[in-house]
């Protein structure tokens, strides 16, 4: 469970029933006197507040408890409602959406529960409902800076970073030091390709102390760097400082090393990626990693794949692009959604979402699969029409549009059950520099496999394992797009592209790098350039410092 509350309102919560809707200067619950045999409704507010104590003493589940005890009595409560939707921020998302949603449905006009719902569908990528609710909040508050920026990132996530631009503009006029609104705007730019105005951005909020790691980490994907920058100096005299928190030396140290990387320092690189990829760590469990992997190949079985043949719907619109982070998936994607046919929608996580609702998901107390063993056609289809339709919300018109969530690698039985006659691309790459790519890159939640060069070396091992069973079973189905291959020979692999979308060639396709729009990944500096050979064979570079991880390759390595 989660002990967040958001920065902007945590403050109205201290002894309130309800955060406020209209009211600027909410009653705390001390001016209401206490009757003897307190109201229901005064109960429920000690309660209430008990558990936002509890919450900020991390004492989760006896705060989770209390909320249920109020739901109990007095069903619907929307202060309940929320601060259950908190705690299970990051721990449950969907569950999290479904409490804020709740309480938003109980309280339409409260800016802080559409803001809340709104940020919640922004963490499960689900950018189309996450711009719905978090225009209401600016709307019900037009000066409420958090709705403001996350409806930026929301715009600027959704290929949209020009509409991202005024809502940060507006959010910076109302509090210039606000840590979301200057790093923010600065994303934005970056993502479309504008990186001195970037940068200017972020030196002004690097100068006024304002979100300082953030500032750095992104200053340090803005470009490759091939002279030493006054920034570097700065970053190292930031980790000087003892006072600074283990997340934003963990960003610091991962800015260094990405400088430094670029600057040819690799022993200093690595001894930084290494101090802030320690920082960044958070337990993985490999050996459920492989039970996963097990459950996946135990259910699409050749024969299960044979029996659904005729399942799903025959839409060719979906493009899947996939294969592990780093791989070459982002500039995969922008070749393809160069041609005027093709729209890249980016990183999805709605498959992965309706796969866990039908039981692929190892929780406990589920039958791993039985409900796709025993899906109907009308189910399928159902499923299929349910994805499609998500995808519309990112091109009414475009005859192909892409999906690059890379672990959807994870989904391709699904994928091919659902659209049997869907594109899959999958992206590979020399398994050393894929790896180390993974652990020099600051990648978000769900990749902690990444943070410990041994126990990377063993998730790509499964993944490996899972992407032969999947090329066993579908024999012919997926194109392979090498990395290395396309670095050779940009316009030899980009024609096997197109030409596997049943396109015809478009010389927009070698251009790449002048593709309009916004980028929306870690790749962002990289693929607004032309294709470099640098990044092959990377790995030599480290050689002697990433032992761990070659050993855990074993025949993988190619050395």
């Amino acid at each position: 469970m989660n002990n967040r509350l958001p920065p902007a309102w945590s403050k109205h919560l201290k002894g309130l029933s309800t955060p406020p809707a209209k009211q600027p200067q909410p009653k705390p619950l001390q001016a209401r006197p206490l009757q003897s045999t307190p109201s229901r409704a005064q109960a429920d507010d000690l309660l209430l507040r008990q558990a936002l104590e509890l919450q900020k003493a991390e004492r989760l589940p006896e705060a989770e408890e209390l909320c249920h005890r109020v739901l109990a009595r007095t069903p619907e409560h929307p202060l309940a409602l929320y601060i259950l939707g908190t705690l299970g921020l990051g721990v449950d998302n969907e569950l999290a959406i479904k409490f804020f949603a709740r309480a938003a449905a109980r309280e339409p006009r409260n800016p802080y529960y559409r803001l809340s719902l709104g940020e919640a569908y922004l963490k499960v990528n689900d950018h189309p409902l996450a711009i719905q609710h978090l225009q209401r909040a600016c709307e019900l508050k037009p000066d409420l800076v958090e709705a403001l920026c996350r409806l930026g990132e929301a715009y600027g996530r959704f290929d949209k970073a020009e509409m991202a631009l005024p809502l940060y503009e507006k959010a910076l006029k109302i509090d210039r030091n606000h840590p979301l609104a200057g790093v923010g705007l600065a994303n934005a730019l970056i993502g479309l390709g504008r990186m001195d105005e970037a940068t200017t951005y972020l030196n002004e909020a690097i100068a006024g102390r304002v979100n300082v790691s953030a500032g750095y980490i992104a200053f340090a994907n803005t470009r490759k760097f091939s002279a030493e920058t006054p920034e570097l100096g700065q970053i190292l005299n930031e980790l000087g400082d003892s006072a600074i928190s283990s997340g934003e030396s963990s960003l610091l140290h991962l800015a260094a090393g990405k400088i430094l990387n670029d600057l040819g320092r690799y022993d200093q690189a690595m001894d930084h990626f290494l101090k802030g990829k320690a920082l960044k760590a958070r337990e993985f469990d490999i050996d459920f990693y492989r039970k996963r992997v097990d459950s996946l190949i135990g259910v699409f079985d050749a024969q299960l794949l044979a029996d659904k043949a005729a399942y799903g719907n025959p839409s060719e619109v979906p493009v899947f692009i996939l294969g592990m982070p780093r791989s070459g998936t982002t500039l995969t994607e922008q070749i393809c959604s160069s041609h005027p046919e093709v729209h890249g929608a980016g990183e999805l996580t709605k498959l992965g979402r309706m796969a866990a609702s039908i039981g692929l998901s190892l929780r406990a107390g589920e039958s791993f699969g039985e409900w796709v063993r025993s899906m109907t056609i009308p189910q399928s289809q159902a499923l299929a029409e349910e994805y499609l339709s998500y995808l519309r919300h990112y091109s009414a018109n475009a005859p192909y549009i892409v999906d690059k969530l890379p672990h959807n690698f994870e989904l391709v039985g699904l994928i091919a059950i659902l659209f049997p006659n869907a594109r899959i691309i999958h992206c590979r790459r020399d398994a050393i520099d894929n790896c180390l790519s993974c652990f020099f890159s600051n990648l978000q939640e769900g990749h902690n496999f990444s943070c410990d060069l041994e126990t990377l070396g063993l998730y790509y091992r499964e993944y490996d394992r899972l992407m032969r069973h999947w090329n066993t079973v579908l024999p012919g189905r997926i194109f392979e797009n090498g990395y290395e291959d396309l670095i050779s020979d940009q316009e030899r692999q980009s024609r096997r592209l197109i030409d596997h979308l049943g396109l015809p060639w478009n010389d927009a396709c070698l251009r790449f790098f002048d593709k309009a729009g916004s980028v929306r990944t870690i790749s962002r500096w990289q693929v607004r350039q032309p294709i470099y050979k640098s990044s092959v064979k990377h790995w030599k570079n480290y050689e002697g410092r990433i032992q761990p991880l070659i050993e855990a390759l074993g025949d993988l390595a190619e050395l």
